[in-house]
Parts: structure tokens; C-alpha cells; sequence
């Protein structure tokens, strides 16, 4: 992405509304950081968020969603909102989900999606700050089930740069959709590169590391 899109799309604290945000994005500026922004597709959609190697991803997300001032949710085991942190999680845009239960598949989560008149869902494929071989695919399904579009977020290190500006409208087209995934976050690195999941779904069969295969399927629960 070309240096005039960046300015187009940068983030500026004077032309936010409120002093949270402008605050927000002022204590982002102040440890290096810049956001670019992109106004969303629709009222509904799916946040993809990659590469997530760092549990200061978390923080800088954060930032970044009081900076936008959006009610973004986000998926977590249960158990995460039974302790003293509970609450806050849920301040935070946290929706406990009961793994093994039909409250986490794919068409119910979808129709909450639909019913509401603003839902936008931020999820990272990875799941894992490890290395793992592949993306989980619940995000793509919950995209198709619920109709939605995908806005690839990326966390930036080396550039310090958190950007929320690349759209796809998924097509079904899994290999199509999957290369416009892979174009979007070419080039952008997290905290700890080398345990960036390559970006491929893991219901396909992919290499691990040790070079042996793997094969699984995520297609009944958004994870």
C-alpha cells in the first residue's frame, strides 16, 4: 500500500469527536503507533485479526477500539468471564461462549449477528499466540452463514501500525477469497514473526512444521 493511502486513511486525534477518543489515539501515538481507518462495509461483519503473536496485541486493540469508539465484540471461553475479570471482559466487548454446547456453532451465532442492527465480531484465526499450522476456519463459515463481510486488521510491529482498511465480501470461492486474505496482510509482521499461522485455512490438508500433514475441520463453531 502506497504512502498517499496511508495518509488518506491515517487517523488524526483533532478529527475525532469525543476527548475518550482522542485520548485513546494519543496514548497510541505516544508509544509509536499510528492508525489507519477505513469507515466499515455495513452495520455487520467480522473483524479479522492477524497476525496475533503478542499478548500486547490485545492492548493495542484495545486502543484502538476506544480510539474508533465501535462496540466491537469478541468470542472467549466461558470460564475467562467466571473470575474477578469477568465484568470488565464484558465491558470490553467480550462474549463468553460454552464450548461443546449449540450456543458456539456457526448458524446460531450467525442469527444473533442478523438480529442485531449493529454487530461487528473480531476474532483471530490463529487462536493462539503459538505457532500453529493453519487458521481456524469458523470465520470464514460464520462470513458465509450470516452474509457478512471480513475487514482484515493487522498489527503492524516493525511499522508500528494498526490498520483497519481492507475489506472482502467472501464469495464461497475458498481459494479466491482465501488469496485476497494473503494480499491483504503481505507484508505486515507481528511481535514475534515466526509464529505467525500461515494463512491457510485448516480444514485443508497443510504442511507443519515438521513437515508432516495435518488435516482437521472447524465448519460447526466460529472459534
Amino acid at each position: 500500500m502506497d504512502q498517499s493511502t496511508h495518509l488518506q486513511y491515517q487517523l488524526r486525534p483533532r478529527e475525532l469527536p469525543t476527548w475518550s477518543q482522542r485520548g485513546a489515539l494519543r496514548v497510541l501515538g505516544l508509544f509509536g503507533w499510528r492508525m489507519l481507518y477505513r469507515p466499515l462495509p455495513g452495520p455487520r461483519g467480522i473483524a479479522v485479526v492477524y497476525p496475533h503473536t503478542s499478548n500486547w496485541d490485545f492492548i493495542v486493540g484495545v486502543f484502538g477500539k476506544w480510539a474508533l469508539a465501535l462496540p466491537f465484540r469478541w468470542l472467549a471461553k466461558d470460564t475467562l468471564f467466571k473470575g474477578p475479570l469477568g465484568n470488565w471482559f464484558r465491558a470490553l466487548g467480550g462474549e463468553p461462549v460454552e464450548r461443546g454446547t449449540p450456543s458456539g456453532t456457526i448458524r446460531l451465532q450467525a442469527e444473533r449477528m442478523n438480529a442485531a442492527d449493529w454487530y461487528w465480531l473480531a476474532i483471530t484465526p490463529e487462536a493462539t499466540r503459538s505457532y500453529r499450522p493453519s487458521w481456524k476456519s469458523g470465520f470464514y463459515h460464520l462470513a458465509l452463514a450470516a452474509k457478512v463481510p471480513l475487514v482484515l486488521v493487522y498489527i503492524d510491529y516493525p511499522n508500528k501500525t494498526l490498520g483497519v482498511i481492507d475489506h472482502v465480501f467472501p464469495s464461497g470461492d475458498q481459494e479466491r477469497d482465501m488469496a485476497a486474505i494473503r494480499r491483504a496482510y503481505d507484508g505486515h509482521l507481528g511481535l514475534h514473526p515466526a509464529n505467525a499461522a500461515p494463512i491457510v485455512l485448516s480444514e485443508r490438508r497443510v504442511e507443519a512444521r515438521d513437515g508432516s500433514n495435518e488435516e482437521s475441520s472447524d465448519e460447526s463453531r466460529a472459534k
